[in-house]
């Protein structure tokens, strides 16, 4: 059961390394960047298949380390 976790944890680490930066620098805002230039954008293809992964590896790591706790 902790090698399962273990590797369910390396591979949610990977997938959220593996994410678009989607937040604003740190420069834009205090300059008042344009921060509404990206607020209507739909992820596709690929970011939202890592997006999906991401929340399907983080509801398993939550579940398996439920069960682990109880085991």
């Amino acid at each position: 059961m902790k090698t399962f976790l273990l590797v369910i944890s390396i591979l949610l680490i990977a997938i959220v390394l593996l994410q678009s930066n989607k937040a604003e620098s740190g420069s834009q805002l205090f300059s008042g960047g344009n921060s509404e230039l990206f607020n209507t954008r739909k992820e596709r293809g690929s970011e939202l298949f890592i997006s999906r992964l991401t929340m399907l590896l983080g509801m398993t790591f939550f579940i398996v380390s439920v069960i682990a706790e109880f085991m």
